[in-house]
């Protein structure tokens, strides 16, 4: 199964090849700090609840090595399934709705922000290209925070292990703890002298938070929007069952190297003829099993969309002669080459100014 199936019309392909170089030089336009106006930066935390517990025992501890112990009773109230939103905005954006980006799994907003290897991030870039920006970290992840368990959260955390973010990410084939051993796919866009850096960012999750996750996302929608979603791995299905729910709110979804989508045999996707949707893919999508299995679920959602008349548009970097991408296209070291091409399509899609 091959995702290059799926890719923009052959005259679309030549234009997005054409304007590539053009695009990547209007994000760096506004390099200077003086091209850059921002209007306010701040921060909320949306969606969750309060959840009573009791019955706990009290333990006795020190809160630092010389502290002198002290009792802690763990009943009470607490909120919980809360997410947090930080937002950039502009005195004049360029883009119509603000860009809102959501993260995928185990990872928190961070992977927007600045690059492992000290290179400015998507944040940036997209701001440069006029748009205001939302980073979010996901329920249960980063400054969201979590939850006791299996009190509030039913099920203890997982965690990433580096050789599973290596070979899962394809940043490369062979998995090593020194990392003069990894290998690294030829080409290799990542810049894998930072991959413990990235690691670093790895944060624990929960195989039991779909539900209020999406209660999030959709108060957040539902608060900020009119947008558009650009939204990574599998943050997808997230993002693609908002759109489902507010069309009217989500003008277009960009699902960065997505993972998982909607049941098109299930859910009632009508309303998504009006939201146009571009897919974004890397390099060697062939070298793991993991991509392939999830291939035809992205395939039959995108199907679904086109056969309500809507757009599912596809960027397929390599069929582009843009070779060596990871799963982690904002990292790589020619993250702005392909912030540019997105920057580009959102243009053709009437969502610039």
């Amino acid at each position: 199964m091959k995702f290059s199936q799926y890719r923009l019309p052959a005259s679309a392909r030549m234009a997005a090849l054409a304007t590539a170089v053009a695009a990547v030089a209007s994000l760096g336009g506004c390099a200077s700090p003086s091209g850059l106006a921002v209007k306010d930066v701040g921060s909320f935390h949306i969606g969750g609840k309060q959840v009573t517990l009791s019955g706990l025992p009290e333990k006795e501890l020190r809160f630092t090595p010389t502290a002198p112990p002290i009792k802690v009773n763990p009943n009470g109230e607490f909120e919980a399934e809360q997410m947090y939103v930080q937002y950039i905005t502009q005195t004049a954006p360029k883009a119509k709705y603000p860009l809102l980006m959501w993260h995928g799994g185990g990872l928190a907003g961070v992977t927007f922000e600045t690059k492992p290897d000290g290179g400015e991030g998507w944040q940036m870039a997209f701001l440069k290209a006029g748009h205001d920006v939302y980073v979010s970290d996901a329920v249960e992840r980063g400054r969201a925070s979590w939850s006791r368990y299996p009190e509030i959260f039913t099920t203890e955390p997982f965690f990433r292990t580096k050789k599973e973010g290596w070979e899962l990410f394809r940043i490369g084939p062979t998995w090593d703890a020194d990392p003069a051993r990894r290998v690294a796919h030829p080409g290799a866009q990542f810049p894998v002298g930072a991959y413990d850096q990235f690691t670093k960012q790895f944060v624990p999750r929960w195989a039991t938070n779909n539900a209020p996750t999406q209660a999030a996302y959709d108060a957040l929608v539902q608060k900020v929007c009119p947008c558009v979603i650009l939204v990574h791995s599998q943050g997808s299905t997230f993002a693609f069952e908002a759109a489902r729910k507010a069309p009217q709110l989500v003008k277009a979804v960009v699902a960065v190297e997505p993972s998982g989508a909607l049941d098109v045999t299930k859910a009632d996707i009508s309303g998504l003829k009006a939201v146009p949707h571009l897919f974004v893919w890397g390099d060697n999508l062939d070298k793991n099993a993991t991509w392939q299995v999830i291939a035809p679920t992205l395939r039959k959602y995108a199907d679904g969309v086109k056969a309500q008349g809507g757009v599912a548009d596809t960027m397929d970097l390599p069929a582009l002669g843009i070779k060596g991408n990871s799963h982690m296209l904002m990292m790589d070291k020619n993250s702005d080459q392909t912030a540019g091409l997105i920057n580009h399509w959102m243009a053709s899609q009437g969502l610039m100014k």
